[in-house]
């Protein structure tokens, strides 16, 4: 059956060793039979610059893409908040094309939306701001001037800033809006919405302008691994152990 495989929130790392397995396993097995694969952010647990492929395990991963994508099944990326900065070094190393945020798609008939999903949390405007300044060409131009040793502990320090931050806010704030759902839907005209981001993997349907629209939320790799498979007859989650 044909299909399109979706993953994101993977955050790779190399004090995860399973995680890392699961996911060549799956690049070396799954991934080959669909028609494309699909990366909708937060492949990296952090991303430091794209000097930062000196790391074994970074360039192990860049290997095992760019075999995909010479095997003939197209790999597209779509920037996270925590791989910002992967650059055009890394997707000629990979082999992967670069996609906007938001992206629409034809997937067998349907127009599907396809966001990595921070933009939704508009509740949590403290994330929003420090999301702009981050994104801005100026703040990361004068980010990687920094050694990358100095660049890495940094963003170390503000990913433990982040977690510390998640265990006292209440998760509504952090999860996204649904008007911001509804208007992403709407401005579309899209049928589907697939996006990650929250960790919160589920299946959602929303009515928008009489249409029926349903929204796929991807799993994060942390307990397992897992994909969504999008064919003509739907969307199923797979999961990987």
């Amino acid at each position: 059956m044909s299909f399109t495989a979706f993953i994101s929130d993977l955050h790779l790392t190399r004090t995860r060793p399973r995680i890392n397995r699961i996911f060549f396993s799956f690049l070396a097995g799954a991934a080959l039979q669909a028609d494309a694969l699909y990366i909708l952010g937060d492949l990296f647990e952090y991303w430091a610059g794209d000097d930062d492929l000196v790391d074994p395990l970074n360039a192990q991963i860049a290997a095992a893409l760019k075999a995909v994508s010479e095997a003939g099944v197209p790999v597209y990326l779509m920037h996270g908040n925590r791989d910002l900065l992967l650059f055009d070094s890394f997707g000629r190393a990979a082999g992967v094309t670069f996609i906007a945020d938001p992206t629409m798609i034809d997937l067998y008939g349907t127009r599907t939306l396809l966001m990595h999903g921070d933009t939704l949390c508009t509740a949590d405007e403290r994330y929003q701001a420090s999301r702009r300044r981050m994104h801005s060409r100026a703040w990361q131009r004068v980010f990687l001037t920094l050694p990358l040793l100095i660049r890495r502990a940094m963003i170390e320090r503000a990913r433990r800033r982040s977690d510390a931050r998640k265990q006292t806010e209440a998760e509504a704030i952090m999860d996204v809006t649904p008007a911001a759902v509804d208007q992403a839907l709407h401005a579309s005209g899209c049928e589907r919405l697939i996006h990650g981001h929250t960790h919160r993997p589920a299946r959602h349907t929303h009515l928008i302008a009489g249409r029926n629209c349903e929204r796929w939320v991807l799993s994060a790799w942390y307990d397992h691994g897992e994909y969504l498979s999008v064919s003509a007859q739907g969307c199923t989650p797979v999961q990987l152990d």
